[in-house]
């Protein structure tokens, strides 16, 4: 079943289910908090519609300018494997959302819109 659509869900729904991997979305920010933020001198980064088997080695924060993503994270219920495809859960964002991936949170990126992002990770010094 997949999340609600919403990022901040602090729902109760699994409580043994780690939160620090949580991909947290932000729908339509202020153009003040994207200011405050500096996201205009982030790099860019954009892909083409695919599916991408991704790996964060730091937490990232990017703010996608267009495109449209599914994310499914793995090992978010260590009790269904990588076979599983009925009940994955999922979560979409895209173009004017700011998104936060942790560390350490591997997916699965469908990309049905091509990504055009701004992004900058939390490792760089």
């Amino acid at each position: 079943m997949a999340n609600e659509e919403g990022g901040n869900n602090n729902n109760h729904n699994n409580p043994s289910t780690n939160n620090s991997l949580k991909i947290i979305v932000e729908r339509n920010p202020s153009q003040a908090k994207l200011s405050q933020l500096n996201i205009h001198r982030w790099p860019k980064w954009g892909c083409s519609a695919g599916k991408y088997q991704l790996k964060f080695e730091a937490e990232e924060t990017c703010y996608l300018v267009k495109g449209k993503v599914k994310a499914y994270p793995k090992g978010i219920d260590s009790s269904s494997s990588s076979s599983s495809s009925c009940c994955e859960e999922y979560i979409e964002f895209g173009a004017g959302d700011l998104v936060i991936i942790p560390k350490g949170l591997s997916c699965t990126w469908d990309v049905s819109v091509a990504v055009d992002k701004f992004y900058k990770f939390e490792s760089q010094s």
